[in-house]
C-alpha cells in the first residue's frame, strides 16, 4: 500500500472512531418511539440534526440553516446558492447533513459531490460515507449501511441501493454518470471557487459553461436538485456569472456578523468574536471572507492612486475642512456616515483623518466633537455637511452632541448640485497627478481601508456604497476654492467670499 493510501486509510478509520462515539442511542427507546422520532425528523430538520449529529450540533441550530433546508426540500428541482460567509457551517450542512435529510424524507438519493479537485472532492465524500459506516442513531434507525464491494473512495452504494455518493473534480467529464438507470439526483458544488481561479476569467467562464452543459443535465429525473456553496470574497466569480445568466436560481446569502452591531447571526460564537476577527485580519478582508461583501480592485480608481505619506504639522495647512456626508438610518445596509477632515498645503490635498462607519448620526457628530476637542489652539477644522432632507434631525443631533461633549462645532450646511457620478468623477485628475495624499496613519485604520475601497468601487453602473467618495469629493470641492495658480499680486485674489447659512 503507497504511504498516501495509508494515511487516507487511517485518517477514515478515525472519522469512524469519531462517529460512533459521538451519538449516543437511547437503549430504552420503544418501536413505537423510535417511529415516531423517525417521522419527526422527516419533517423537523433542527430536530434531525439534534438526533443524528449531536457531533455537529455543539450549538443551536440557527434559522437560516432550518430555512434552507426546507426551501431545498419542498423544490425537487431546486437550483441556487448557498452563499453563505465562513463559520457557517455551509460544508457540513449541504454535504452531510441536508443530503441524509433529503434521503429520509424521500426515501433515496444519488448524491454527487464536486471539490475544486479530485482530491477535494474525494475528502468531502468521507464524511457523509462516514455517517452512513458508523452513525449508531443511523444503524439503529434505517439498518446496516456499510456494503462490502460498493464502499470505496470517491463512490459508494449502501445495501439497498437508497444511497449512492460519489465525488467529482470539477471540469471532470461527466459523460455516462449513472449507476445502472439510476441518474445524479442531487449535486452540490463545494467551495468550487480558488484565488487563482479567479484571477482566470476564462477559466471562470469554461468551468460556467461545464456545470451549465455538461453537469446539470446529468440530472434527467423529476428529482434535479443543484447547490452551490460557496461564500462570495470577490467582486465577480463563478457563481455571479450564473446568478446574472439565470435570474430565477435562488441565491440563499447569510453573513456571519452585524457589521454596526458586530453581533452574529449565530448564537455559536460569542458578542465580540467578528470584532476581534476584525482586529486580527483586517476590515476588508473580514467583510469579504465573512460577510460577502468584497473588496474591489478598482478601474478609475485604483491601488496605484493611493499615496500615503507622513502628515505635515497641521498649522502648516492653508486651511483644513471637514465634510460630513449624512446618513440616518445605522444599519447594516443603510448608507455610511462619512467624514473626511483634509487639508490643504501648496495645492496639495491631504485626507487628514476619517470617520467612515454605518452608524446612528450621533456616532458621526461625536466624532467630530472629540476630534476637534483634542486639536491644538492654533489649529481650525471648518465643518460643513451636506443639506438633505431632515435638516431638522440633524441639527437637533448636532446641538444634542455639541452640548454633550461641551464642544461648538460651528458646523454650516451647504447645498451639492449635480450628479453625484460626475461629481466623483472630478477627483480623478487630482489623483492622476498626484495632488492627493493620505495620511500613513490610515494606512491600516478600518475606516479608512473600507473608504478607500467605496472610492475603487466606483465606475459607470456601479451599485456599491459612495459615501466615503460623495464627502471626499466634496471637501476637495471646498479646499480648491483656495488654491492658488500661476502669479497673482493680490494674495487675496483666489480666496472666495465666505458666507454662512443660517439654521
Amino acid at each position: 500500500m503507497k504511504r498516501s493510501d495509508k494515511q487516507k486509510l487511517e485518517q477514515y478509520q478515525k472519522k469512524l472512531e469519531m462517529v460512533s462515539e459521538s451519538v449516543n442511542i437511547n437503549p430504552y427507546e420503544t418501536i413505537a418511539e423510535r417511529r415516531a422520532a423517525i417521522e419527526r425528523a422527516k419533517n423537523d430538520y433542527a430536530y434531525f440534526v439534534q438526533r443524528y449529529f449531536p457531533h455537529y450540533a455543539t450549538a443551536s441550530v440557527p434559522y437560516f440553516h432550518i430555512e434552507f433546508a426546507k426551501i431545498v426540500a419542498k423544490n425537487p428541482t431546486f437550483k441556487g446558492f448557498a452563499q453563505w460567509g465562513r463559520a457557517l457551517a455551509k460544508s457540513v450542512v449541504n454535504n452531510v447533513i441536508l443530503p441524509l435529510w433529503i434521503w429520509l424524507r424521500e426515501g433515496s438519493i444519488y448524491f454527487v459531490v464536486i471539490g475544486n479537485s479530485k482530491d477535494r472532492a474525494y475528502q468531502l465524500l468521507e464524511d457523509i460515507r462516514a455517517e452512513l459506516e458508523a452513525n449508531p442513531q443511523i444503524i439503529a434507525d434505517f439498518g446496516e449501511q456499510y456494503n462490502q464491494g460498493n464502499w470505496e473512495e470517491g463512490k459508494f452504494i449502501n445495501r439497498n441501493g437508497t444511497f449512492i455518493g460519489q465525488a467529482l473534480g470539477m471540469g471532470q467529464s461527466v459523460r455516462g454518470l449513472r449507476v445502472k438507470s439510476k441518474r445524479p439526483t442531487h449535486i452540490v458544488g463545494d467551495d468550487l471557487e480558488t484565488k487563482d481561479i479567479n484571477q482566470n476569467p476564462a477559466r471562470q467562464e469554461k468551468i460556467v459553461k461545464w456545470i451549465e452543459r455538461d453537469l446539470i443535465p446529468t440530472m434527467d429525473g423529476a428529482t434535479r436538485r443543484f447547490i452551490q456553496a460557496n461564500n462570495r470574497f470577490a467582486p465577480r466569480m463563478m457563481q455571479t456569472i450564473l446568478q446574472d445568466k439565470h435570474p430565477n436560481w435562488k441565491v440563499h446569502e447569510i453573513n456571519a456578523y452585524d457589521p454596526v452591531t458586530y453581533k452574529p447571526t449565530w448564537d455559536k460564537y460569542p458578542d465580540n468574536y467578528f470584532k476581534d476577527v476584525e482586529d486580527e485580519i483586517g476590515v476588508l478582508a473580514a467583510k469579504s471572507e465573512y460577510n460577502n461583501d468584497p473588496h474591489i480592485e478598482g478601474s478609475i480608481f485604483t491601488d496605484e492612486d493611493i499615496q500615503y505619506a507622513p502628515i505635515p504639522k497641521l498649522n502648516t495647512f492653508k486651511i483644513i475642512y471637514g465634510f460630513w456626508d449624512v446618513a440616518y438610518a445605522g444599519t447594516p445596509t443603510s448608507d455610511y456616515n462619512s467624514i473626511v477632515v483634509q487639508g490643504l498645503k501648496e495645492n496639495k490635498f491631504w485626507v487628514i483623518d476619517l470617520y467612515n462607519k454605518q452608524s446612528k448620526m450621533y456616532q458621526a457628530v461625536a466624532w467630530m466633537c472629540q476630534y476637534q476637542l483634542q486639536l491644538p489652539e492654533t489649529v481650525v477644522v471648518h465643518w460643513v455637511f451636506e443639506a438633505q432632507f431632515w435638516n431638522d434631525a440633524v441639527e437637533s443631533t448636532i446641538r444634542q452632541a455639541e452640548n454633550d461633549f461641551n464642544c461648538r462645532l460651528n458646523i454650516i450646511k451647504i447645498r451639492v448640485d449635480g450628479n453625484k457620478l460626475d461629481r466623483i468623477l472630478k477627483l480623478q485628475p487630482y489623483y492622476q497627478n498626484n495632488r492627493v495624499f493620505y495620511s500613513d496613519k490610515l494606512k491600516h485604520q478600518n475606516d479608512a481601508q473600507v473608504a478607500i475601497a467605496q472610492l475603487k468601487g466606483i465606475e459607470p453602473g456601479y451599485k456599491s456604497h459612495d459615501d466615503y467618495p460623495d464627502a471626499h469629493q466634496g471637501g476637495i470641492s471646498q479646499l480648491e476654492k483656495y488654491c492658488i495658480y500661476g502669479k497673482s499680486t493680490n494674495k487675496f485674489a483666489t480666496i472666495p467670499k465666505f458666507s454662512r447659512s443660517k439654521w
